[in-house]
């Protein structure tokens, strides 16, 4: 007669040397992995840094010609709306490293650029002037009508369509 014979598989099997073993295999990899993080970054950092997230503020400001206002004075408020403008943002954001201004000017219903001011933040921390930094639109006088100055110019006046009314002469 042929004898019947159980087999275990091993995983059953208990063997204390091999469990001990194996427990120590899952923990070493477990600490070499939380010990070497720290120095990885650290080695990540040195060789390739966090890139700075800075950037330029562009401003558009618009103003309007005063009545009896020459050219001269209408600058003169540009500037000042320009300096004002570019110390504004560098207060309020200091990521700004860098501002653009422009600055318009309406006059009878004509709008054109008059400066633009471009200017990084070492160079208005030395010399926080709109005039040292600005450029100036020559064409800006004629384009908004500034040539006769002593003229100003008429504001048109709509003239009513003929109704069929004879005008009298």
């Amino acid at each position: 007669m042929s004898k019947i014979y159980a087999h275990l598989p091993s995983s059953i099997t208990p063997f204390s040397v091999i469990s001990q073993i194996a427990r120590r295999i899952r923990i070493v990899p477990l600490v070499v992995l939380l010990i070497s993080t720290v120095p990885a970054w650290f080695v990540t950092e040195a060789i390739a840094p966090q890139i700075v997230r800075a950037y330029t503020a562009r401003v558009d400001l618009a103003i309007d010609r005063l009545p009896d206002e020459n050219y001269e004075t209408v600058l003169r408020r540009a500037e000042a709306a320009a300096r004002a403008g570019a110390q504004r943002s560098f207060d309020q954001d200091i990521l700004v490293t860098d501002v653009s201004i422009i600055v318009t000017v309406q006059n009878y219903g004509s709008i054109a650029p008059v400066l633009t001011l471009e200017v990084s933040r070492p160079q208005w921390r030395s010399r926080p002037d709109a005039q040292n930094w600005a450029t100036y639109f020559k064409t800006a006088r004629s384009l908004l009508f500034f040539e006769n100055s002593s003229n100003p110019i008429p504001v048109p006046v709509p003239v009513p369509a003929a109704s069929g009314l004879s005008t009298p002469k």
